[in-house]
């Protein structure tokens, strides 16, 4: 679908080019939407930072026809063992079990690097989207109808252009969200680590973890993550009174690792200190500039949610904007964006930051009384639990929140056919759909015409529609004790319905609401 054209030069002006920037850009241009990104670097950056991502971004990426790209750089991310103050086992962190809920393993490992590129690359290939490398954005302003871009490029030729909105993903420094004079709120966790990855060689695999573990060691907390192949992460607490410029040099470094590894058993590939933050952007809207990324938020890493956020963010935007520049939405939509991944945000850092002070307790006496409380919760034996339990569902903005399930991802359960197997999406496509059990209370003879009156695809599981292979939506609908979902262009279930009524007045709330939102 080609959006509306404006009298600006670009629809939607991305900043910064990282994976969130690449995404957005990705998404805009699937939507046909004249997008111009830049970045102020011009390739890049060829160490890891990101390590992790999960199921939902995979989706996306499969979504946009970049998956197979990025598929040769991904791992399963392995259970996490924690180990407590004794060096005991005191529970794990794991992934749900097959059947996978939408399809696709649900915690994976990646190296950034060659995935940002291919990210890159896609982003690049839609006819819509002009990518310029080696600029730099050096002020902006904006009025009722555009925002007005001050470009400056690498021979230092400035210029201006304008655009309908932008979508400001420059990363933790943000200097779009200086320029708007946003601030952060802090969400008190400020920690000082060293980040080391190394590729270690065949001969030495076997020293290490064979799963990734925290160390929960009040001496000196410590992370430990198996990446694909042969990289290896670890996370290190710096101790009070340690210089992290000194601490990331090799020798240091080497003798932080000399528990598990020497140098002649790897490759230093980077070593970083970083102070680990839990911030978020007060405001992620100002007029026609969103905030998205790190410029919006900025978490502990200890579920490897960092990026995965920022790429949930211009999911939850792009479908936004897209309907605002057909003219279907106003900024009742638009503003659902902030109000929606604020809250998420906020919710999932907070669980992140009970695991990590959970991890960095440094006085051995309360590291003791944890352990011995984290035993008890699992009855005395490491207990298990899953990721996905981790990471919260959305709890506010354009949903029912009246209904069961409202607010989470919908599965995607794999299709049978006359061709093989096919995950959900492929056969069904994305944007607005119902989601109804063939043959239930809800499937009637007007069921297709209510539906395309809401602007809905209708999507028919079971006999008589698609037909599941494993039984995931037959098991997620007794579940919720519904027999019809109402799912959003990201994913997201808007809400259920137990039968015709139910449904109907769910549909009629739809209209409603989206209704008010093109009028505003």
């Amino acid at each position: 679908m080609t959006a509306s054209r404006s009298n600006n030069d670009v629809q939607v002006a991305v900043i910064g080019f990282g994976p969130s920037g690449a995404v957005a850009a990705s998404l805009l241009g699937a939507r046909g939407i004249s997008t111009l990104a830049i970045d102020r670097q011009q390739g890049v950056y060829g160490k890891p930072r990101a390590i992790a991502i999960d199921h939902e971004i995979l989706r996306l990426f499969d979504n946009l026809g970049v998956a197979e790209r990025v598929l040769p750089h991904v791992a399963p991310f392995p259970a996490s063992q924690h180990f407590g103050a004794q060096g005991q086992l005191i529970r794990r962190i794991d992934m749900v079990q097959e059947p996978y809920p939408l399809g696709y393993t649900p915690t994976m490992v990646f190296t950034q690097p060659p995935v940002e590129a291919a990210l890159r690359d896609h982003a690049a290939s839609y006819p819509g989207v002009r990518v310029e490398l080696g600029t730099e954005l050096i002020g902006l302003e904006q009025d009722a109808e555009r925002v007005t871009l001050h470009l400056r490029d690498a021979a230092g030729a400035v210029r201006v252009e304008t655009a309908d909105y932008v979508i400001a993903c420059d990363g933790a420094s943000s200097g779009v969200r200086q320029q708007l004079g946003i601030a952060l709120d802090d969400l008190v966790f400020d920690e000082p680590w060293l980040v080391v990855d190394v590729l270690v060689n065949e001969d030495a695999l076997g020293k290490l973890p064979q799963t990734a573990a925290q160390f929960c060691d009040p001496a000196r907390p410590t992370s430990f993550i198996i990446g694909p192949k042969n990289h290896r992460r670890w996370e290190i607490m710096l101790l009070p009174g340690e210089d992290p410029r000194v601490m990331e040099q090799p020798e240091q470094v080497w003798s932080l690792l000399a528990r598990w590894l020497t140098p002649d058993d790897a490759t230093l590939w980077r070593s970083a200190s970083y102070r680990f933050h839990a911030l978020v952007a007060h405001e992620w809207r100002k007029g026609r500039v969103f905030l998205a990324g790190d410029a919006a938020h900025q978490q502990p890493p200890f579920i490897g949610q960092g990026m995965c956020q920022g790429l949930r963010d211009v999911s939850n935007l792009a479908w936004k904007l897209e309907e605002a520049l057909h003219g279907q939405a106003g900024n009742d939509l638009l503003d659902t964006y902030g109000e929606e991944r604020a809250e998420h945000v906020r919710q999932l850092t907070s669980r992140i930051k009970a695991i990590g002070h959970v991890i960095c307790e440094r006085d051995p006496e309360r590291a003791r009384e944890r352990d011995a409380r984290i035993l008890a919760e699992g009855g005395g034996q490491p207990r298990t639990i899953t990721r996905q339990e981790i990471v919260p569902p959305l709890q506010r903005g354009l949903l029912a929140l009246d209904t069961p399930a409202a607010g989470i991802l919908f599965p995607q359960p794999w299709i049978t056919g006359a061709t093989g197997p096919a995950l959900l999406d492929k056969v069904a496509g994305g944007g607005w759909r119902l989601v109804c059990r063939a043959g239930s209370a809800a499937d009637t003879e007007e069921l297709g015409a209510a539906a395309a009156q809401a602007g809905l695809a209708l999507v028919r599981i079971g006999v008589g529609g698609l037909l599941e292979r494993d039984g995931v939506l037959d098991r997620w609908f007794a579940q919720q004790e519904a027999v019809a979902a109402v799912v959003r262009p990201d994913h997201y279930v808007y809400g259920t319905a137990a039968d015709a009524a139910s449904l109907s007045l769910l549909l009629a709330g739809l209209r409603a609401r989206r209704s008010v939102s093109h009028q505003t």
